[in-house]
């Protein structure tokens, strides 16, 4: 039983263990926290490389663009994609989150079984 729970705490328990410190809550929305900086990051990031590639373009039409249209479509495109990747961020945390407190609990209940067997030998 020690060898068990000794190599759960040393490979996916330590990772789970970690997890269960926080509330449910706390450890979903900071999931979500990282994933909307990260969406931004690369979403400034695509369309970095998009005006830079396309760079000839856009010099040549610039007095002809609407840049109040274009920042809308910008806009409502980078919201559309913050919705899904929150959406999805939001399930997977929850879900790691439900498998991190039942790996736990049969972690915390062969915890106790441990102790029990160590208090019955005084």
């Amino acid at each position: 039983l020690m060898t068990r729970m000794a190599s759960y705490e040393n490979t996916e328990g330590k990772k789970m263990i970690r997890i269960t410190d926080y509330f449910r809550g706390d450890y979903v929305a900071f999931g979500m926290l990282k994933t909307a900086v990260a969406v931004t990051i690369s979403f400034l990031t695509v369309v970095g490389i998009y005006v830079f590639c396309n760079a000839d373009k856009f010099i040549a039409e610039f007095y002809e663009t609407d840049f109040a249209v274009m920042l809308k479509k910008l806009t409502s495109t980078y919201a559309v994609v913050m919705v899904i990747y929150l959406l999805i961020a939001f399930i997977l945390y929850s879900y790691r989150y439900t498998q991190a407190r039942k790996s736990v609990r049969v972690y915390r209940k062969a915890l106790k079984k441990l102790i029990s067997m160590y208090g019955n030998k005084k």
